[in-house]
């Protein structure tokens, strides 16, 4: 795994592209790539982005814009706005990409500039699973505001706005007219948009070709870090399925690459670069953790020695500063194994604070179980020291001392990480604990 994350990196360049093609043709990496402006860029005649959380990606047709998402709640009036600075025209059609809230959660804000400006309302397309998805959102809303308060609260992030909500699917949110199964081409104002399902981050993602363009809008299917095909605290992801359809989208041989993150692109070559390492490092993950699962491996063993070559990790559009490649394993062993690894003992386990319990014990006590955490932690094996501190924690959750190691530790490991998702986490153990000790 490559090493901790780089300093953030400034804004330099006004034009997305302009970066892009830098970036990939020369593999500097000097300036953010994944960027929340909520400035507009023409980048053709008839096409512009909004660089927002997510993108706006917008086309304009004879017969009004078709805009690929909306952002999300609390950054979808200015992303909006910025919008109309390049056009006031009808958004005669919005899709959904996926139904994740920082793709849809901005579509309120749309429906009520489309009735400020007297328009009909606005087409919306998406796949059939998202409806579905909505209605889990709405029965475990309080479940997934916490997971992106814990999620987003430790990377400092900045301007994202996605946990600090106080419902996770807002009500505004426009649900679909349209519902796409495995493929549909629609038409509007003489554009085509062929649209295709696929699984991969989502189970409800659609990705679309726009040939007059020679354009594909992809969504989350690229977002240029590595791919979020293991997040630890969501919902299942499909990364062989992925990989397909990214090779799939290499053989259109398109002009114009766009995702919901990140940088757009522009040129075949340049897109089939993106397109191609992102394939790899999905097929690479696959197949090596269904080669050792096949030959009766344990889930512990694969975890620890299925990767990605750091060749690939360090591409600008490849680090994995949000997911990263030990969760993608995690992932697909609950796709293809479930959910026991192998252990008998894990099968049906005493409650955690029992086995704290007997392992202090054995130790002689919570305080020896904290030292030998603070000793590993110096020595820099946070993984080890991790596990050894929580059981200090569930065998004395009271011990002012086991929590002060314990946000200490946590909060190492943080400033060790390189991904988002481990950053959130860890920061949120040590959040928790420093409360507790501070008493």
């Amino acid at each position: 795994m490559i090493g901790k994350l780089q300093k953030k990196l400034p804004i330099v360049t006004d034009d997305p592209i302009e970066l892009s093609s830098r970036v990939i043709d020369a593999g500097v990496h000097d300036e953010q790539v994944n960027r929340v402006t909520q400035k507009l860029s023409v980048l053709d005649d008839d096409i512009a982005i909004v660089e927002s959380f997510s993108h706006i990606i917008s086309f304009r047709t004879d017969d009004g814009l078709v805009c690929f998402d909306a952002s999300n709640q609390l950054t979808g009036i200015d992303a909006t706005a910025a919008l109309r600075s390049w056009s006031n025209e009808q958004i005669d059609t919005l899709v959904y990409t996926h139904g994740h809230v920082d793709h849809v959660g901005g579509s309120g804000a749309m429906a009520a500039d489309a009735a400020a400006h007297g328009h009909r309302p606005i087409r919306v397309v998406s796949h059939e699973a998202v409806a579905a998805r909505f209605e889990r959102y709405e029965r475990t809303s309080g479940y997934n505001t916490d997971i992106n308060m814990r999620q987003f609260g430790g990377g400092g992030v900045k301007n994202m706005a996605i946990g600090d909500v106080p419902k996770f699917l807002p009500d505004d949110v426009l649900w679909p007219e349209v519902e796409v199964g495995a493929a549909q081409t629609i038409e509007v104002g003489g554009l085509s948009f062929e649209m295709r399902h696929t699984k991969g981050e989502t189970d409800d993602h659609l990705w679309t070709w726009i040939p007059q363009h020679r354009a594909l809008c992809v969504g989350d299917l690229v977002t240029w870090v590595f791919p979020n095909c293991g997040n630890p605290q969501k919902v299942q992801r499909y990364p062989l399925e992925w990989a397909v359809a990214l090779r799939e989208m290499m053989t259109y041989d398109a002009e114009w690459l766009f995702g919901a993150h990140g940088l757009p692109v522009r040129g075949v070559a340049r897109v089939n670069t993106v397109l191609g390492d992102l394939a790899t490092a999905l097929e690479l993950l696959t197949n090596e953790t269904l080669a050792m699962m096949n030959a009766g491996e344990a889930l512990d063993d694969i975890v620890h020695q299925v990767t990605v070559p750091d060749e690939l990790l360090v591409k600008p559009w490849m680090q994995p500063v949000y997911d990263e490649p030990e969760f993608v394993v995690r992932n697909l062993w609950r796709l293809y194994g479930g959910w026991w690894d192998k252990n008998p003992a894990n099968l049906k386990p005493a409650p955690q604070s029992a086995f704290a319990a007997e392992m202090a014990a054995l130790a002689g006590g919570s305080d020896a179980l904290v030292a030998r955490a603070v000793e590993l932690a110096g020595a820099g094996d946070l993984r080890l020291a991790c596990q050894v501190i929580e059981l200090a924690v569930q065998a004395d959750p009271a011990s002012v001392p086991a929590h002060g190691a314990r946000a200490d530790i946590y909060a190492q490991r943080r400033k060790d990480e390189f991904s988002l998702m481990s950053k959130g986490i860890y920061a949120a153990a040590a959040r928790e604990s420093r409360a507790i000790a501070d008493r």
